[in-house]
């Protein structure tokens, strides 16, 4: 029951502080996450990142070369909600939050040298590693529990908001979803909506797993 009530208060507290700027961050980290899927896409189908880009506007950018164009489209909305889901079911289920923030944290720094060259995005992306190492050391394994269990639920919620603005709602304007419709058919719109059913069944079966409803 305490579980429960924890959660609420953090999904509370996105929502209450969701168009401000203490939320910023987060989502950014979320556009972090997506772009990111798109490149280890394209790796695992034998292909290869040429770079990754976010901004502070909240958009985001991934160059690849080879692979396949189908899984990589794909990625990101399905593997940043993913990354969060991992990362709220690690929080809820382990007692290991210090080493998962330290593995995030070193997994950050490592994408920013390799793959980041602006300004904004290489700079996000280095201050947030590095918080997350300082975080993993210094504070306690509650507080990392704590900020693991926001960054995953940030993710769960930022997701089928952003399906359902970007693919359904403005479905003539450029995305993932409008990128696959050109490139395999359908409407961008139906894309969106598989892509939303999907992210509101893994976030059902993650709460409930979480939670052990």
């Amino acid at each position: 029951m305490q579980k429960n009530w924890q959660m609420i208060a953090i999904v509370g507290g996105i929502f209450l502080l969701w168009n401000t700027p203490v939320i910023v961050p987060l989502k950014i980290l979320v556009v972090f996450f997506h772009e990111v899927s798109h490149g280890l896409l394209a790796v695992l189908s034998w292909g290869r990142i040429e770079r990754i880009s976010v901004s502070l506007q909240q958009g985001g950018l991934t160059m690849t070369r080879g692979g396949n164009l189908f899984l990589i489209t794909s990625a990101g909305y399905v593997g940043s909600l993913l990354i969060g889901v991992l990362l709220f079911l690690a929080a809820v289920r382990s007692r290991a939050d210090r080493k998962i923030m330290a593995l995030l944290g070193l997994a950050m720094l490592v994408i920013a040298g390799l793959y980041m060259r602006e300004i904004f995005a290489l700079g996000f992306a280095l201050a947030a590693g590095l918080a997350m190492l300082g975080s993993a050391k210094y504070l306690s394994r509650r507080v990392n529990d704590a900020a693991l269990r926001v960054i995953g639920l940030t993710s769960m919620v930022y997701v089928p908001f952003d399906i359902l603005s970007d693919t359904i709602l403005r479905s003539s304007q450029p995305s993932d979803a409008y990128n696959l419709a050109q490139q395999v058919g359908g409407a961008a719109w139906l894309w969106g909506g598989v892509w939303l059913a999907i992210s509101l069944a893994v976030i059902w079966w993650a709460l409930r797993k979480g939670l052990r409803l």
